[in-house]
């Protein structure tokens, strides 16, 4: 079952936010969802997998994505990725159609992991981390908002100089949350084929990420 990250640095960051009231309900409510035998995902194993490749120490962009893809074998912990062999979803290949426009000579690659982002510092954080197979949005307002909140408020308090990537508007219910004095907030519609075209196609957040991380002494992420 669900508990507690292995990643010492995030287990002493979110003490408070595992302690939560709302953070035991949902706890409770996994249970139950596992009791019943209800998929569940991603795996319980790698619900947290977000915060075991990208150590807050590390941390220097967070991609704040919805809750995680609903069919089988999609998620595994990190927004917008999937394992691969997993066919590319719609959303990702949006995200690496943008790349392709704003950085020069990018090649789209033939799978959908992202962890060498991750790996990178870049926090590929879902606001929700769980999901029912072939039910999107059906863990919503179990607890994983608070959990969620508290991870961004703790980022902002305790570090300085990350760029926030905000897709959508879930992701922008969490602005509030960010210090702009300390961060930079990059906001753009969700790369959702049903949105894409509204302006994140074209909004060079990757460009923009290594220009201001490069003007703060940090090394460009290798997108």
């Amino acid at each position: 079952m669900l508990n507690q990250t292995a990643d010492t640095d995030w287990n002493n960051i979110l003490k408070e936010a595992f302690a939560q009231e709302s953070y035991e309900h949902l706890i409770a409510f996994l249970e139950e969802e596992n009791q019943r035998k209800i998929p569940v995902l991603p795996p319980f194993p790698q619900v947290f997998a977000c915060f075991e490749h990208t150590p807050f120490h590390q941390v220097k962009v967070v991609i704040i994505g919805q809750d995680p893809y609903h069919g089988l074998n999609q998620a595994h912990g990190l927004s917008f990725s999937v394992n691969e062999g997993v066919k590319i979803p719609p959303s990702l290949k949006n995200i690496f159609k943008a790349l392709q426009y704003d950085i020069p000579d990018y090649q789209i690659p033939k799978h959908g992991n992202l962890n060498h982002w991750a790996k990178q510092g870049v926090l590929l954080l879902n606001t929700v981390l769980t999901v029912r197979e072939n039910q999107a949005g059906s863990h919503q307002n179990k607890g994983w908002e608070q959990f969620t909140h508290s991870v961004i408020e703790q980022l902002s308090q305790q570090k300085e100089h990350i760029v926030f990537l905000l897709w959508g508007n879930a992701a922008k219910l969490k602005k509030e949350l960010i210090d702009a004095n300390k961060h930079l907030i990059l906001e753009a519609p969700h790369p959702s084929p049903l949105s894409a075209h509204k302006g994140f196609l074209t909004c060079k957040h990757f460009s923009q990420t290594n220009h201001y991380l490069q003007a703060h002494k940090l090394k460009a992420i290798d997108w």
